[in-house]
């Protein structure tokens, strides 16, 4: 029974920073791909970030490059997203997700289910 544990969001002012963490249990091997999702309200679902372990590569969506960094326990199924210079349109539900696939230029996902995710708001 695969399980996604995500911990770390929470509110801060414009500029300040945050770190998620996603952990994902039930897996026999290495998971290729790990990433964030996003949804504000009233808004679509986006994907933020993801990392590959078949290359080492990231993946980002313009709004937040140079300001996210993704990254990943070695040999663990567990990432970690930080969050810098957050500004207050990165408000919203943030989502872990353990089926990706892509590239440096691209993010999608296998399936459409979701966990409950961990909240972040941005006060200006």
């Amino acid at each position: 029974h695969v399980q996604l544990v995500e911990s770390g969001g929470g509110s801060v002012d414009a500029g300040g920073s945050l770190r998620l963490s996603c952990a994902a249990s039930g897996y026999s091997s290495i998971v290729n791909c790990m990433g964030w999702y996003r949804q504000g309200i009233g808004e679509e679902r986006e994907g933020v970030a993801a990392i590959f372990t078949s290359d080492d590569s990231t993946y980002y969506t313009d709004s937040v490059k140079g300001r996210f960094t993704i990254s990943r326990e070695n040999d663990k199924n567990t990432v970690y997203l930080q969050m810098n210079n957050l500004k207050p349109e990165d408000t919203a539900m943030y989502y872990c997700v353990d089926d990706c696939y892509g590239s440096r230029y691209y993010l999608a996902r296998r399936t459409n289910v979701w966990g409950q995710g961990t909240q972040v708001t941005v006060s200006s």
